[in-house]
């Protein structure tokens, strides 16, 4: 999928995608596919989404485009 990195919490080190169609997913900070754990909010990113804790959906393998 392709999105943009909606917002994203340093210090706790979790955020959210929010896909091209409108959809938005959490995802932690070890999802970010180059290591850094850091990503800046508003980058145009492509990740994967894969079933996540309580039920919900989580991206992952987030990469910047």
């Amino acid at each position: 999928m392709q999105g943009t990195v909606a917002e994203f919490d340093e210090p706790k080190g979790y955020g959210t995608v929010r896909s091209e169609d409108g959809q938005s997913f959490f995802f932690h900070c070890t999802q970010i596919a180059d290591g850094t754990r850091t990503i800046p909010e508003g980058a145009e990113v492509e990740f994967e989404v894969v079933p996540g804790r309580n039920g919900r959906w989580e991206a992952t393998d987030i990469k910047r485009r």
